[in-house]
């Protein structure tokens, strides 16, 4: 199933609504902490829990899921049709937003065995902690300067440089730089180690 669309869907039937996460866990039951990391695909929601969100949300549970399990041969995704993701952004004291932005370059592509994405690292931002999943991961500065975290260790990587990980160790990619810059992560795995990794894909 393709759970980054799926987490779209959630999200902006939540917004057409014009509910909050905490209205949504009033009215549905389920918690807070955990709608959010479904809207930011770092849960896979079980039946029970898509279930109350449908019923909250005013939607079919068909309707949901209409798609999510095609898979063609071939996928274009052009510029403009990228699919942003939001994943905990957070706020600096000037309104600005300094988590990495991410946007899903194969979301058309259900049950892929890698996912590409196009990471634009904030200066003076990034992720703020250490995570890991399962799988290998790939790295590539597009533009600007960012810091790679891998078990501790810290690794400066420049425009053109890249690296090649065992994702199951803890890693981030921050920016402590003045200007932001631009990354290609490449995620491989099997389709089930990724569908478990979309719980909590956070570089």
């Amino acid at each position: 199933m393709n759970l980054v669309e799926l987490a779209q869907r959630i999200r902006n039937a939540r917004l057409k609504r014009g509910l909050t996460l905490e209205e949504v866990s009033e009215f549905s039951g389920l918690a807070k902490g955990l709608l959010s990391k479904v809207e930011n695909f770092r849960v896979t929601p079980t039946l029970t829990t898509l279930a109350k969100l449908t019923e909250t949300l005013g939607i079919k549970l068909s309707e949901l899921l209409e798609g999510l399990d095609e898979k063609p041969r071939i996928s274009v995704v052009r510029r403009s049709e990228r699919k942003p993701i939001e994943r905990n952004y957070i706020p600096s004291e000037a309104g600005n937003k300094l988590n990495n932005y991410y946007e899903s370059l194969a979301h058309r592509r259900a049950d892929r065995t890698m996912d590409p994405l196009e990471v634009r690292v904030p200066a003076k931002g990034g992720r703020q902690q250490a995570m890991k999943h399962e799988g290998e991961e790939f790295l590539l500065v597009l533009e600007g300067t960012v810091t790679f975290e891998y078990d501790n260790d810290l690794y400066r990587l420049d425009a053109g440089d890249s690296l090649y990980f065992d994702a199951e160790t803890d890693h981030r990619v921050f920016n402590e730089t003045d200007k932001d810059a631009r990354v290609l992560c490449v995620m491989c795995m099997d389709p089930a180690a990724l569908r478990a990794a979309n719980r909590l894909n956070s570089k």
